[in-house]
């Protein structure tokens, strides 16, 4: 496909080509018209599938003149290494620097920012927060904004920047509204319901790589907070039939200690922390000795200064909490001769956009799992309630608490065989009998 699917002006298209951009993405071909006939656009594709391009190009088009005091394009993304990646993408296809584009954040002082933008701009990048300060001391003139557009959309909402967000796009109340994401979930909705058209177009490019090594049996369990997944956690493993050698990989050393503590009552010596941040909490510092014990049947692992584990013939992994360098994750799926391991992931609304980019490096996706329903979720008040159609449980249980493990060196040749192929790939997907 050609790029004058795009209906570009000839300029573009030689800056396109000059660029090395030869055909247009999918992204792209599916937006572009939509963007440039004034719609409403969400715009949800995975990392490198052209949205910084498609809204450059269609921010290009849609001014058409350069060179008025009030800018008529505000684009906003989550940090400063986003603002230089956006203009430098100006920077290629503005041929003969037709617009004036301005960078805002917090590198310069309010001071400066407010005398460029009254010496006059075309189009503004922007982290939120300084935008909106600039805005709220009547230096930004929202009034005569075309084109608002929110880049990286999902890493807004994980810095927490939601309300200037929200505030800069009502101000722009006659403006079109532009959002590009790599995922979708219910906070990133709540973001930008309060200024997205119902007529808005909801676009989703779901681009996964070509499959580079064999994984294990991929399961994700969406949850909407913390507390949510503890609870998920303590649930799943009380089934001792099914679970019965676990490794549970967390990020902290303090986050292993909140999930062991959160288990209710067990027999001494079941659940464990490998490499304790206390002294006095005798886990495990070899591994070997949590698989040769057939007492032990889960063990809590941090990531923090792990090195390299050695978790070979232990038929459940899961990841609590996603690792900050996602090669750490596929590293531990990666599918080693014939074992049968099930590994599965837990993940937050914020955390989904790590999941999106472990699908797109494995090159498939993970099976999304429901939520049992005798789950307790906990929602944004911290207040325990029932998934519906759930009966209530004893709110009284007491917490377990800690123990002093032994180390089981002299136990030798305990087989659990993976777990009978990871007890039946994890009764047939959760359609347990």
């Amino acid at each position: 496909m050609s790029l004058d699917k795009l209906k570009l002006s000839k300029s573009l298209v030689a800056a396109m080509t000059d660029a090395g951009f030869l055909t247009p993405k999918e992204i792209q071909t599916r937006t572009m018209s939509r963007i440039l006939g004034g719609q409403d656009v969400i715009a949800v594709g995975p990392e490198c599938s052209g949205k910084t391009t498609t809204y450059v190009l269609a921010t290009l088009m849609k001014l058409k003149y350069a060179f008025e005091e009030a800018p008529r394009a505000l684009i906003l993304v989550p940090d400063v290494e986003h603002v230089d990646h956006v203009l430098e993408q100006f920077k290629l296809l503005n041929r003969n620097s037709t617009f004036r584009i301005l960078g805002i954040d917090s590198r310069g002082t309010i001071e400066t920012q407010m005398n460029e933008i009254t010496d006059g701009c075309d189009i503004i990048v922007a982290v939120p927060d300084r935008a909106r300060a600039l805005y709220l001391k009547l230096a930004l003139n929202t009034n005569k904004i075309q084109l608002f557009i929110v880049d990286n959309a999902e890493l807004i909402v994980k810095k927490g920047l939601q309300l200037p967000v929200v505030e800069l796009a009502n101000s722009a109340y006659k403006s079109q509204h532009v959002v590009f994401t790599e995922v979708m979930h219910e906070k990133l909705n709540h973001m930008i319901s309060p200024f997205m058209k119902d007529s808005a177009a909801t676009i989703e490019v779901d681009e996964i790589g070509e499959k580079q090594a064999e994984v294990y049996q991929q399961m994700l369990y969406h949850v909407p907070n913390f507390r949510t997944k503890l609870n998920l956690l303590t649930l799943l493993l009380s089934d001792t039939e099914v679970f019965d050698k676990v490794v549970v990989f967390v990020n902290t050393r303090l986050t292993a200690q909140t999930v062991y503590k959160n288990f209710n009552q067990h027999k001494e010596g079941e659940i464990s922390i490998y490499r304790s941040l206390f002294f006095d909490d005798k886990g495990y510092d070899d591994i070997e000795d949590f698989k040769n014990n057939p007492e032990a049947r889960v063990l809590i692992v941090a990531n923090e200064n792990l090195g390299e584990l050695n978790i070979e013939g232990i038929p459940f992994i899961f990841h609590f909490e996603l690792p900050e360098q996602k090669e750490t994750l596929i590293q531990r799926i990666v599918k080693h001769g014939n074992e049968d391991v099930v590994a599965i992931t837990f993940s937050t609304d914020i955390e989904l956009i790590e999941v999106k980019k472990i699908e797109q490096a494995i090159g498939q996706k993970l099976e999304v799992m429901e939520l049992p329903e005798n789950l307790k979720v906990v929602d944004a008040a911290d207040k325990p309630k029932k998934k519906k159609g759930a009966q209530e449980d004893d709110e009284s249980s007491e917490r377990g608490a800690a123990f002093h493990e032994k180390k089981a060196s002299n136990l030798k040749n305990y087989n659990y065989s993976a777990g009978a192929k990871a007890k039946m790939t994890y009764k047939n997907k959760k359609g347990l009998s």
